[in-house]
Order: C-alpha cells, then sequence, then structure tokens
C-alpha cells in the first residue's frame, strides 16, 4: 500500500536528474528514499546532502532493496531501455528522460511493456508544463492565430555542447546531438497540438570527425491534419543561442522564445513580450504525476507519446548528410 507520499528512487544524478532531484525532494507529494549513479562520488554527496539517504553505483540492488512507489530514470538515452525494462519489470511506476530510448525499436518494446505492466509511465517533457506554453496554447484556442499557416522550430547554438552541458556522450553521433536533446520537446509540443507527424524530409550536417553528432539540420515536417513545419538547426555559429517555438496564422503570431518567454503579436505587428504568470514548472509536472499515480487522473506525457515523439525522432535522423 502506497505510503501518504510517494516513495521515489533516482537513477543518475547529472545535469538534469541532479535538478529534478532537488525538485523531488521539495514536492510534498514525494519522499526521496534512494539515490544511484555510476559515479560514486557523486551519489554519495547527493546522499548525504538530503539527509542521509541509501545510495548505490548499481541501479540493481537500488531496485532490490529501497522501498519504492516509482523510479526516476536520468541517465544517457542508450541505457534508458535495459533499466526501463526493469523498472517495468519490479512493478514500479516510471518517469524517464527523453528521448525515451536510443532506437525505435527499444522506444516500442518500452512502451508496450509499460502498458502490460499497469502501471504509471510518464516522461519529462518540462516545456509542455511552462506557463508560457499553457498561454500559447490558451490562446491558440481562442482563435488569437486565426488558421495556422507555419510551424516553425528554430535552435541556433554558438557551441554544441553548450558550455554547462560537457560530458562523453552528449557530442557524439551515437547518442548525443542537439536534435535528439532539443528538437524532442519541440516534435512532443507539435504533436501534442496538432496530431501526428505524417510524413518527414530531413538532411543533416556533420563534422569530418565521424563520432561527433551533427552541426546542422533542415527539415520540413507534414502533420496528418495540420500546417506544414518548418526545423531549422545549427550549431557552432557566431551568434547568441537562440531556441524558438513559433506558430504562423492568419490572425496573429505567438512564438515561445528560449524556452520560457512568449512573444506575440497580430497582423502588421512586431512580435512583443506577453506576460505570463511565475510558474515552476518541474514542480507542476511533479503534481501532475503524483495526482496520476495516486488517482488516475493527471496529465502526464507517457511512453505512448514518447514512442510518437521517438518515430519523428528516428526519421529525422536517418538522413546522414
Amino acid at each position: 500500500m502506497m505510503s501518504k507520499q510517494i516513495q521515489v528512487g533516482i537513477i543518475g544524478l547529472g545535469g538534469m536528474g541532479g535538478k529534478l532531484f532537488h525538485t523531488f525532494l521539495a514536492h510534498p507529494d514525494f519522499q526521496v528514499t534512494a539515490v544511484c549513479d555510476t559515479d560514486a562520488k557523486r551519489a554519495e554527496e547527493a546522499a548525504k546532502g538530503a539527509g542521509d539517504l541509501p545510495w548505490y553505483t548499481e541501479y540493481q540492488l537500488l531496485l532490490q532493496e529501497a522501498a519504492l512507489d516509482l523510479v526516476y530514470i536520468a541517465v544517457p538515452p542508450a541505457f534508458h531501455h535495459r533499466i526501463a525494462l526493469d523498472v517495468l519489470a519490479a512493478g514500479k511506476h516510471i518517469l524517464c528522460e527523453k528521448p525515451l530510448a536510443n532506437t525505435l525499436e527499444e522506444a516500442e518494446e518500452m512502451r508496450e511493456t509499460a502498458r502490460r505492466a499497469g502501471v504509471v509511465h510518464a516522461m519529462n517533457f518540462p516545456t509542455y508544463y511552462r506557463a508560457a506554453f499553457r498561454e500559447l496554447s490558451a490562446r491558440m484556442a481562442q482563435g488569437f492565430l486565426g488558421e495556422v499557416r507555419r510551424v516553425e522550430i528554430t535552435t541556433h547554438f554558438h557551441q554544441w555542447p553548450r558550455p554547462w552541458q560537457q560530458n562523453p556522450w552528449i557530442g557524439g553521433r551515437e547518442q548525443g546531438g542537439f536534435v535528439r536533446e532539443v528538437m524532442p520537446h519541440y516534435i512532443h509540443l507539435t504533436q501534442s497540438l496538432f496530431g501526428k507527424v505524417a510524413a518527414v524530409d530531413s538532411q543533416l550536417e556533420y563534422p569530418e570527425d565521424p563520432q561527433a553528432c551533427e552541426t546542422g539540420i533542415v527539415a520540413t515536417l507534414r502533420l496528418e491534419d495540420g500546417p506544414s513545419v518548418l526545423m531549422n538547426g545549427v550549431s557552432q555559429i557566431a551568434r547568441k543561442e537562440r531556441v524558438a517555438f513559433t506558430l504562423y496564422g492568419t490572425k496573429g503570431t505567438l512564438a515561445l522564445v528560449d524556452w520560457s518567454r512568449l512573444e506575440g503579436g497580430g497582423v502588421g505587428e512586431e512580435l512583443a513580450e506577453i506576460a505570463v504568470g511565475p510558474t515552476d514548472h518541474l514542480a507542476d509536472m511533479l503534481t501532475q504525476l503524483a495526482s496520476t499515480i495516486r488517482t488516475g487522473e493527471g496529465d502526464v506525457v507517457d511512453f505512448e507519446a514518447g514512442y510518437d515523439v521517438q518515430n519523428v525522432l528516428e526519421k529525422l535522423l536517418q538522413s546522414r548528410g
């Protein structure tokens, strides 16, 4: 029987894992009961900082020994599949980082196994919970845009991996790159607003190093029922980082800029910032996750949606330049 607080174990304490670890610690619906990282020093420091929690370097021991209702997987994409299958075999609810897996076949097995397991399966797509995106969605529903003619996803980086993002895998071709790391957020937002992508035409640019990730992408996505989507991504360029999700309509334009800022304007107008209320989107996501675990009613991005994103992602990556 579940305790008053949902007991959670965390596997992976790197960039995103470390951030959500602290959100879990502060959230009244959750109790972190154990942590795991292959870096023993990192795991021990996190555990001590949270009140001498049990800590592990092998996730199998965490699953065997810790009191758990939910497991959060925050490891590199190549390891999602094996760990998720073990978590699901243990009958635990699961929250997984994006992308869901490192191949479409892995993602499909994870989705099907999660369906059969009868547990809550969710993904960490935090931009979906940002106040700016919620306001964008509301204004779109109210007719601010009119007919949406075009969706544009822009990801421009002066450096990839970014200075704060240095690790052994995120700049590599096998499981890194900004297409895998950033584009899934906006593929998901696009499909949450307009439905599934039906076709993808993609061209990638790669450096000479055969182990290094892409440096550019130009792609178009055709939705089953909706506007055309244009992707324009490039790294190693002389400009400040800019990430934008822009909806162009017959009556207005809305843009989610640099993750959390909303801009909009009408016909013939410059885009201006639209004020949105303060929010903690990570905490809001966890609140929805807790509600889903306890009542079955909550707004979570599940493995089904994660698989749909993976399907588009793999098509984007099929072009090798």
